[in-house]
């Protein structure tokens, strides 16, 4: 008669390293493309790269401050939608 075995934890990096270097190599591959075409002052590349300064903290829940630096911070719905979509960072007046 066999006898069980627990299963081995799960090693994170063995399911997922890989995707995230691809992920990552493609972000730095962006901004190389932005910073050629001379468009680093859009607001949305200034968002990407402010969202960027967590990802080498040792902070808990960095993807929530991440997805937190992309929103609208105000309270105050606006009067009228001025067009339909997103723009997928907010636009600081």
């Amino acid at each position: 008669m066999h006898s069980w075995l627990p299963p081995e934890p799960v090693k994170i990096p063995d399911l997922s390293f890989m995707d995230a270097r691809f992920k990552l190599i493609e972000i730095a591959a962006f901004l190389d493309r932005v910073q050629r075409a001379g468009q680093e002052d859009d607001f949305r590349v200034q968002a990407l790269k402010k969202a960027l300064t967590h990802l080498s903290t040792t902070e808990a829940n960095r993807a929530k401050k991440i997805l937190l630096s992309f929103s609208d911070p105000t309270l105050d719905p606006i009067p009228k939608a001025t067009m339909q979509g997103a723009l997928g960072a907010h636009k600081a007046s």
